[in-house]
């Protein structure tokens, strides 16, 4: 990878479940990394991320941009598109990033598994209905082929929740950023 903080590494490393935080600004990046977050999430171009923090960005739209360390290919999007995933999958790679493929259910996650070999997984079920996220990812993941990394990009409001996350095996979870420290126990984890 030429990105200088690889993403995977960032919520493989240390103990416990790994905390996201999505940012709108590079004030948001420092206030999350000061939190103890272990990465950023981006949804639009932010001038200024990459300065901001020592933390992997992650880029959420499927369009790459330069300051990012990994990006979101969402499944549902491409699979039914011919190559698209596999084009999309090496052309990040090919920019340096790390691919995060988003599955939102068990058939999206053997269709992507039977065309590509992605290391890091971002469970996104449903979000119609936020009381069943929670349950649908702890269902999907046991699905994810060990060795590989998954993210849940769920609602959580307690420290419980994330504890039955990390239980389960998720590797790292997306957060609101006001939520950091309280969802990450009071201390900051190690990064």
């Amino acid at each position: 990878m030429s990105g200088s903080r690889r993403f995977s590494h960032a919520i493989s490393a240390g103990e416990g479940i790994a905390v996201l935080v999505p940012v709108s600004g590079p004030d948001g990046a420092r206030l999350a990394e000061e939190h103890g977050a272990q990465g950023v999430v981006v949804r639009r171009p932010l001038a200024g991320i990459r300065g901001a923090t020592a933390l992997p960005v992650l880029w959420c739209p499927e369009e790459t941009v330069p300051d990012a360390d990994a990006c979101v290919i969402v499944a549902e999007r491409v699979l039914d598109d011919g190559d698209e995933l596999e084009q999309r999958y090496d052309r990040a790679y090919e920019q340096g990033l790390e691919c995060v493929v988003q599955v939102d259910n068990e058939d999206e996650l053997e269709h992507v598994l039977e065309r590509i070999d992605p290391e890091i997984f971002l469970l996104a079920p449903d979000r119609d209905n936020d009381e069943e996220a929670l349950e649908q990812v702890l269902d999907l993941l046991p699905s994810v082929p060990a060795g590989k990394l998954a993210v849940a990009d769920v609602p959580v409001s307690t420290r419980e929740q994330v504890v039955a996350l990390e239980r389960a095996g998720i590797d790292a979870v997306i957060v609101a950023a006001g939520d950091v420290r309280e969802l990450v126990g009071g201390a900051p984890p190690e990064v």
